[in-house]
């Protein structure tokens, strides 16, 4: 099949054959997408005016859960406007320039998002296991410095895939998913794909990386906290909410990851559609109401500010 092509521009334009499955009840999921967009907002953008205002929030672990919020507003705004204009015009189409951004902000936000994670890990490590240097390693400098790492190199991966993606020459234009995603347009091309299949699973051994090492600095905290009760409370307290958000995370990029490049078609639409977008709703939700109900401060603080709302 031949790509399409806008008449008068000549632009290659793509279509989203996964709202196929949504046909039926686009008005029941454009009020749920809408409700849960808003949602996510609201509990991000809360917990970021939370931390910014007030001054005893100033430390390294809520500046960098501050910047888990801001990644989880960057990478939804990359879905959910496009998904609900999808919703409501029926034309399930998307510009060549407009795929590859979206592509772009939403796998640079799920790489975002491990770096945030492996940042906080490295964070509660320092704080636990070795609290005296606490104040000296974590310094405002240097927190700011690791913040701008974990924004950047993702940044500049998705740079490097995006750009070597935009090389190929593609020979179709049908992408089964709700959304543009690298490896469905890399499936795409007429040529040979195996620099694009070694730069992708360069960066995804990458990531994987990051796992090892927040899997290997818990096992550290652990040792550590059950040498004391103080040690106890401290990892239950703010290590707790921080592999719960590890567990959203890695479980829902997992399944998009797997399908994505092993899955079958046999699958029902609506339960890919689902697989390949619950890293979009579920911790962009799940993670600010587990910081903000978990951490004693953030708590605090929301629920002043809610009865000064209110």
């Amino acid at each position: 099949t031949q790509s399409q092509m806008n008449q008068t521009s000549g632009e290659v334009i793509f279509s989203l054959s996964g709202f196929n499955a949504t046909t039926s009840y686009t008005v029941a999921l454009f009020s749920l997408t809408l409700l849960c967009y808003c949602l996510i907002l609201l509990v991000n953008v809360a917990l970021i005016l939370t931390v910014i205002f007030h001054q005893n929030l100033h430390e390294p672990m809520y500046f960098i859960v501050c910047n888990l919020c801001i990644n989880a507003l960057y990478g939804t705004a990359g879905f959910y406007p496009k998904f609900m204009y999808d919703l409501l015009s029926g034309a399930h189409v998307i510009t060549y320039a407009g795929c590859f951004l979206q592509i772009y902000i939403i796998y640079s936000y799920a790489m975002v998002d491990f770096s945030v994670l492996a940042l906080m890990a490295y964070d509660r490590y320092v704080a636990i296991c070795r609290p005296l240097t606490y104040h000296s390693v974590m310094t405002r400098p240097r927190t700011v410095a690791l913040v701008c790492l974990c924004w950047m190199v993702p940044l500049g991966c998705m740079l490097l895939v995006v750009g070597l993606t935009s090389m190929l020459k593609l020979c179709g234009s049908h992408i089964d998913k709700l959304y543009c995603e690298n490896w469905s347009v890399v499936k795409l091309s007429c040529g040979s794909t195996k620099v694009n299949d070694v730069v992708g699973l360069i960066v995804i051994a990458f990531y994987f990386v990051h796992v090892l090492y927040i899997g290997w600095s818990y096992v550290q905290l652990v040792k550590s906290a059950l040498s004391s009760k103080e040690g106890r409370g401290k990892f239950i307290q703010t290590c707790v909410p921080h592999l719960m958000c590890l567990f959203n995370v890695s479980t829902a990029l997992l399944f998009d990851l797997m399908y994505s490049r092993y899955g079958s078609t046999s699958v029902p639409q609506g339960l890919r559609n689902f697989m390949a977008v619950q890293f979009l709703i579920i911790p962009p939700v799940v993670n600010p109401v587990i910081y903000g109900l978990i951490l004693t401060k953030i708590r605090r603080r929301m629920m002043h500010l809610c009865a000064v709302a209110c």
